[in-house]
């Protein structure tokens, strides 16, 4: 029951306030959204890319209730952009946005954040990289689908994200794997009722490895999106069966958890993917991750605790 008064919490400016000023909130907060700006978040790019690692790339924000935040949204990201053009750093991070942030929630949004994703997309295929449209709530799933497929016919790189615990996912990455586009799977966070998710972990973890196979076998390009070391290991294990190189397939993770582990596949030979978050509107993003999810409580203070 934790996620519905986290979620409450979420949306409460006294809350905001509270949770804002306490000294423990700013330690987890820096650990895993490191900046709030562009300018504060390029050392942070500068020194992953160092170290051979890339980056996904994610301008928190949350709520958008009118056109012109969305349209704010779309210029946050075309400000990042035309920094990584800046800096050279173009082809080492890409993307990953929410349709929520470029108004898919407002009256008219399909159409609404099919037009403002657009330019973002042009804009990062300018410097060599791509945007992955990533997943929300189940029932905005159709139209991110139908909005990443209208994108690929001019930008067949862009990536979307899938989620295990979905009953419909398996389906959707039979078609993906055999369209030839970038898949980002990953298990799924939000709070979805029985009737379209699984809801034990054994089943989901399943799931998410008859996924995995399909996506490996299929003619697209996976994205490993987990911090489970076994489902790494399977990953690993399926990638060499399909014959996949080592560039034919990536893993991401989010910045600050698992950071070692970050580098040990990289140095294997692994592309590695970083996911960064960065942006003023921190305590929504953070608090709404907490509300899909309370378990995340837990995994962010253990993390805290062994900075690894």
């Amino acid at each position: 029951m934790l996620g519905p008064v986290i979620l409450a919490a979420s949306r409460s400016d006294r809350m905001r306030r509270l949770i804002s000023a306490a000294p423990v909130t700013k330690q987890v907060v820096d650990r895993f959204i490191p900046g709030e700006t562009v300018d504060e978040i390029v050392p942070i790019v500068q020194e992953l890319t160092s170290k051979g690692l890339e980056l996904t790339m994610d301008v928190v924000g949350e709520d958008i209730t009118t056109p012109e935040q969305a349209e704010a949204a779309r210029d946050a990201y075309l400000a990042l952009i035309d920094r990584l053009r800046e800096l050279d750093l173009g082809t080492r991070a890409e993307m990953s946005v929410k349709l929520s942030m470029f108004g898919q929630a407002l009256d008219g949004g399909h159409e609404l954040a099919l037009k403002n994703v657009r330019p973002v997309v042009e804009a990062a295929a300018a410097i060599g990289t791509t945007v992955t449209l990533d997943a929300e709530d189940h029932t905005t799933l159709d139209s991110m689908f139908a909005i990443h497929d209208e994108l690929r016919k001019d930008f067949p790189q862009t990536g979307c994200v899938i989620q295990a615990y979905l009953f419909r996912t398996e389906a959707d990455a039979r078609r993906l794997a055999a369209d030839g586009s970038r898949v980002r799977l990953v298990k799924g966070a939000y709070k979805e009722p029985a009737e379209v998710a699984y809801q034990q972990k054994h089943e989901i973890d399943k799931a998410y490895v008859r996924i995995l196979r399909t996506l490996m076998e299929g003619t697209g390009y996976p994205m490993i999106g987990s911090h489970d070391p076994r489902l790494i290991s399977v990953a690993q294990e399926l990638a060499r069966r399909a014959g996949r190189k080592p560039d034919e397939y990536e893993f991401q993770m989010l910045y600050g958890i698992r950071s070692d582990e970050h580098l040990r596949l990289a140095a294997e030979g692994h592309r590695m993917r970083v996911y960064t978050a960065y942006g003023t509107d921190w305590y929504g993003y953070f608090m709404r991750r907490l509300a899909e999810k309370p378990a995340n409580l837990l995994f962010f203070g253990r993390s805290i605790l062994t900075k690894g």
